[in-house]
């Protein structure tokens, strides 16, 4: 056997994905792949236990098995195409975790994302361009294979892991698409009694919503060297101060525009305060970003942010303001982000336009009995100019049944005001069930 193993997109991976890349694709079954994530973490740990084969029927008897199964319908209306999508997809996910071996723990999490009728929807690689985007290929991928040392609270991991950042605006998992994003590398994590938390993450591959395999539009991975660092620090009651920095240094794929690539590589310094004061929220940003490593622009881009929200009569409503900067032609890039939470549901900003953006938004939450309902109202322009670019009106309702079954009903409408862009609206049917 070889020191490593073929990636997504063909970049050597480390040896601990070896075996259960070999395992998918030779349909040797589940159960194979987490006996070899179980056996690299046990084995270290069964040096200090009586037995190699006593420590690993502890770890599967003291583990779980859940399924996840989630069915969405989402119908996209683009003038900018004759012809809509509708997207049919289950995605089902298992996910296997061990108990603990000391203080050694593991992981692995499979995804299958199915077509369920028709394919008449760009899935980015189905080759249907001409419709509207619903970024949902079909496919089966490992979404997580990690080691865990330490408890919740202090730990450290290795492998495919999910990592998510305060609000999900710089690092996310985009887990509202079927195949969610995740990441390879390593991770510190610490939450003292203090108020401070602490987060450290090196990471060499992004496995991202396009995959499993590259396609003519998106590479399934990035790879490169990029170093995610957070802390948060609760000061008192409600009130939480949080810097990060976020070094990335993505490699260039010579089969794509550096735009989908090497052109993300960035350095991003900024600090975040979320604090309450009585039924009064309050949210404000700043971060400061420049090109970094080989990336071909030359800019220095600056994002803020102000968000107020106030809470009565089991209502919660919600005020804010978010600027993506420019400089240079380039647009303030979020690439890891969780994009789709951010400046509407019909996804119109995906990559910060050259000239930046403003988002001016509202808000309101509430429940009509057992039903969670929203409704959010976006005006967007740029930040360099005085152009507008339109407004979007997004609203859902979710229904958690009980806690395995819940339905969602969701919808966006966003209506241009500039040629650069298209009228656009979005439907979305979900059902999802946990066992």
């Amino acid at each position: 056997m070889t020191s490593q193993a073929t990636g997504r997109s063909g970049t050597p991976r480390p040896l601990l994905f070896t075996g259960v890349t070999h395992t998918m694709t030779n349909g040797t079954g589940y159960k194979v792949i987490i006996g070899g994530v179980l056996a690299a973490g046990l084995a270290a740990g069964a040096q200090a236990q009586d037995g190699f084969t006593e420590q690993f029927s502890k770890a599967v008897s003291e583990g779980n098995i859940k399924l996840d199964l989630r069915y969405r319908f989402e119908n996209v209306d683009d003038d900018a195409f004759d012809k809509d999508a509708n997207a049919s997809t289950l995605r089902t996910r298992v996910t296997v975790q061990s108990g603990m071996v000391g203080a050694f723990s593991a992981l692995a999490e499979f995804d299958n994302v199915s077509e369920i009728g028709s394919d008449d929807y760009n899935s980015t690689a189905n080759g249907n361009t001409d419709r509207p985007v619903v970024a949902d290929p079909k496919g089966t991928d490992i979404n997580q294979a990690w080691l865990r040392y330490g408890q919740q609270d202090a730990y450290g991991a290795y492998g495919r892991q999910r990592i998510l950042h305060g609000s999900e605006r710089f690092i996310g998992g985009v887990g509202w698409r079927q195949n969610e994003q995740t990441y390879d590398g390593f991770r510190l994590f610490y939450k003292g009694g203090s108020g401070l938390t602490l987060d450290y993450a090196y990471v060499y591959n992004v496995n991202r919503i396009f995959g499993p395999d590259d396609s003519a539009a998106q590479p399934a991975d990035l790879h490169g060297e990029n170093h995610f660092a957070r802390a948060d620090y609760r000061f008192a009651e409600n009130h939480t101060l949080s810097g990060f920095i976020y070094a990335l240094d993505i490699d260039d794929n010579g089969d794509y525009a550096p735009g989908k690539s090497v052109g993300n590589s960035s350095d991003t310094y900024g600090v975040k305060y979320d604090g309450k004061f009585g039924p009064v929220g309050l949210k404000a940003a700043y971060a400061k970003q420049s090109d970094a490593g080989d990336n071909p622009q030359d800019y220095d881009a600056d994002y803020y942010m102000v968000e107020a929200a106030l809470g009565f009569s089991g209502l919660n409503a919600s005020v804010g303001y978010e600027v993506l900067g420019s400089d240079n032609d380039v647009g303030f890039k979020t690439p890891y982000a969780t994009l789709h939470k951010f400046q509407g549901w019909a996804d119109k900003f995906l990559v910060t336009p050259g000239d930046g953006i403003e988002d001016m938004y509202l808000g309101v939450t509430g429940k009509l009995g057992p039903v969670k309902l929203g409704a959010f109202y976006h005006d967007f322009a740029a930040d360099d100019t005085s152009e507008d670019y339109g407004s979007e009106w997004d609203l859902v309702g979710t229904w958690p049944i009980n806690k395995q079954f819940s339905t969602q009903l969701k919808y966006a409408n966003f209506s241009a005001d500039s040629d650069r862009f298209s009228d656009t609206q979005k439907i979305w049917v979900t059902l999802q069930l946990k066992l």
